[in-house]
């Protein structure tokens, strides 16, 4: 083997040593870029998760406020309903008094 042989042979071994160095850090950082990626699915799930609870937890609250009854709703309720009964008696008792009358008013 002559000298320039030898030296393109060690450019040659020095090119594959470089290459597979960088072939070793590509694949530490391929395997590290993955193991980010599994954590991120899982991030992911989790707020998936979350969310869905959290729109479940929001459609309770909005049920509970349409059946939720405050006392001032009881209250105005039992007015108006009092108020009726007051003139459904009277409407009871006109008509009442005009049929005890001598029935003049019946045709």
């Amino acid at each position: 083997m002559t000298a320039e042989e030898r030296q393109s042979m060690k450019k040659f071994e020095a090119k594959v040593r470089q290459v597979i160095a960088q072939f070793r850090v590509l694949k530490q950082e391929n395997a590290d870029l993955y193991a980010e990626l599994e954590g991120k699915d899982e991030e992911i799930k989790t707020l998936k998760a979350e969310l869905a609870q959290s729109k479940n937890d929001y459609n309770n609250l909005k049920l509970a406020k349409m059946i939720e009854i405050s006392d001032a709703d009881i209250k105005e309720s039992k007015m108006k309903i009092t108020r009726l009964v007051r003139e459904i008696n009277k409407c009871i008792s006109m008509l009442s008094s005009d049929t005890e009358g001598d029935g003049s008013d019946i045709d």
